[in-house]
């Protein structure tokens, strides 16, 4: 039993030249590997988004439905943004 499919894609040609040119570099051994690599990765941020809503913004939501007056106004975030920015830009980041 084949583990692959041989499929056809249209890619816009900047995308086309992408891929061609990461195979010309040596990079990649083939056109299929340079778009295998990118569902990979697609996949792997898909898996990571989807882990961080469950994890991060489900129970957030749920706390800040069950305590609304705990959440921070737009103008606390950013002043806070700003003073992370200043302190940064102190430390030479």
């Amino acid at each position: 039993m084949r583990t692959t499919r041989q499929m056809s894609v249209t890619l816009p040609n900047e995308m086309a030249q992408l891929v061609k040119d990461k195979v010309a570099s040596g990079e990649y051994a083939s056109e299929s590997e340079v778009i295998r690599d990118g569902l990979r990765t697609l996949a792997a941020r898909d898996k990571a988004v989807e882990a961080w809503l469950r994890n991060e913004v489900v129970p957030a939501y749920e706390e800040y439905k069950a305590n609304p007056d705990s959440v921070l106004t737009v103008d606390q975030v950013r002043a806070m943004i700003a003073e992370e920015y200043e302190n940064a830009v102190k430390r030479g980041q």
